[in-house]
């Protein structure tokens, strides 16, 4: 049995470290890849966040809600890339 964490670490920083991740791929992926390629990099760029966001929920070491952890800051990221991805394909449409 082990024994509890005096101060355990807040586990919220890490999920939004995944979701500012995902804007800063998001962003990069619309600004610098032709548009015919945008899907296939976005689908890159949220299975990065996926192994980042386990690489990062790991490393807190508390296996307490860890699925929760995990699901959260991935799906924040599908959220976030695809907000991203509706602005710039609005912007391909308006832009002609």
């Amino acid at each position: 049995m082990s024994t509890p964490d005096l101060a355990p670490r807040r586990t919220f920083g890490g999920i939004v470290a995944v979701w500012v991740l995902a804007v800063v791929a998001g962003v990069l992926i619309g600004l610098f890849v032709p548009a015919g390629w945008r899907a296939q990099w976005v689908s890159v760029a949220l299975g990065g966040c996926v192994i980042v966001s386990f690489a990062v929920q790991l490393w807190y070491g508390r296996s307490q809600a860890f699925i929760q952890r995990m699901a959260v800051s991935t799906l924040g990221a599908l959220v976030v890339l695809g907000v991203i991805t509706m602005g710039f394909g609005l912007a391909a449409l308006v832009s002609g």
